[in-house]
Parts: C-alpha cells; sequence; structure tokens
C-alpha cells in the first residue's frame, strides 16, 4: 500500500478517536441534567451525571473536607459543593 495512503488512513483515524472521546466525555449541561443533582449525592453520582467538571476546588479543614465542583458552558456557570463527599450546595445560571 502506498504510504500517503496510510498516513491519510492514519490521520483520519486519529480525528475520528478524538472527536469519539470528546464527545462521550463532555455531557452538555442543561438545566434539566442540573435539576437531577440531588443534596448527598456523591462525586460519583454527579459526574454520570453532568460529566467530569470544568474546575475542582479542594478545601481539607482539620474535621471536614469540602470540594468544589465548576462547571463552564459558555456564559453559564454551574457550581456544585461537597462536604464530607456529599451534595451539599447547588447553584446554577441556567435558565430554561
Amino acid at each position: 500500500m502506498n504510504m500517503s495512503i496510510l498516513r491519510s488512513i492514519f490521520r483520519f483515524s486519529l480525528v475520528l478517536a478524538v472527536m469519539l472521546v470528546l464527545s462521550c466525555s463532555n455531557k452538555r449541561l442543561t438545566k434539566a441534567n442540573v435539576d437531577e443533582v440531588a443534596e448527598g449525592m456523591s462525586k460519583k453520582q454527579v459526574e454520570s451525571i453532568l460529566g467530569p467538571p470544568t474546575e475542582i476546588d479542594n478545601k481539607d479543614f482539620l474535621i471536614l473536607k469540602s470540594t468544589t465542583y465548576v462547571y463552564r458552558q459558555g456564559k453559564d456557570t454551574v457550581t456544585i459543593v461537597f462536604k464530607d463527599d456529599k451534595v451539599t450546595e447547588k447553584q446554577s445560571t441556567l435558565v430554561d
């Protein structure tokens, strides 16, 4: 097989693989998805609904661990606060 054909096939496969990974890992933020997130949920449960966060802020106090997940999509922001690995607060700028 011609080397240029092999390179073209490789490039096409690489682009296709990157697109597939990006489409699977980025869940679209919607008000309906954010509304599914409830107090007491674990990080794993939240990530199964919203996907991985854009930013993570960890604070470790003596007896309390706090983690904040921030999701950004365009101008919209969703902030989920976990204390002892459970959702305690949720804020969103998303509208219907």
